[in-house]
């Protein structure tokens, strides 16, 4: 399914300045501003574009400065704990103070990791799954399959009686 993404060009050069941006702060971990000039084109790009980054390389740039947050280069990771004992992760950029809090709940999970998101296990259809919850009722003979909706369709005795004058 890979070869059918519609800006595929757009998205090698959204992972070329991405990369190019890692191994800038590699090599030189001082040259910051090359590195935030990466992620700005490369943000500037996904928001002409419409397209949507995946939530692992959001959470490495920060949103204010667009620098790219590496843990002990550009920022600072901390684990603390939030209200009703929850623990947290907060990433703080060094550039310009920004904090991302993160919350680290182990049964959470992004929507890009559901099955549900993934166009492999959508219908061919197109639908989303609001689709899916009409058609999972209807049986092969044309009926539906729950009581309220059958009982909709069929005439009640009321409609039967003859009018009164």
């Amino acid at each position: 399914m890979a070869g059918n993404i519609k800006d595929k060009e757009a998205f090698q050069r959204l992972n070329f300045l991405y990369q190019a941006a890692h191994c800038v702060l590699a090599q030189n971990p001082e040259n910051i501003e090359l590195a935030r000039f990466y992620c700005f084109t490369q943000k500037t790009i996904s928001k002409r574009l419409v397209l949507r980054q995946d939530p692992s390389v959001k959470r490495t740039i920060c949103k204010k400065c667009y620098t790219l947050l590496i843990p002990g280069v550009t920022s600072t990771v901390r684990q603390k704990r939030g209200k009703g004992r929850q623990r947290k992760t907060v990433v703080r950029c060094l550039s310009c103070g920004l904090t991302k809090r993160f919350p680290n709940n182990p049964k959470h999970k992004l929507w890009v990791d559901q099955p549900e998101a993934q166009l492999e296990n959508q219908t061919s259809q197109g639908a989303g799954p609001s689709s899916n919850s009409t058609t999972q009722g209807k049986k092969c003979d044309g009926s539906s399959g729950s009581a309220s909706t059958a009982a909709k369709t069929t005439p009640t005795a009321q409609t039967n009686k003859p009018k009164s004058s």
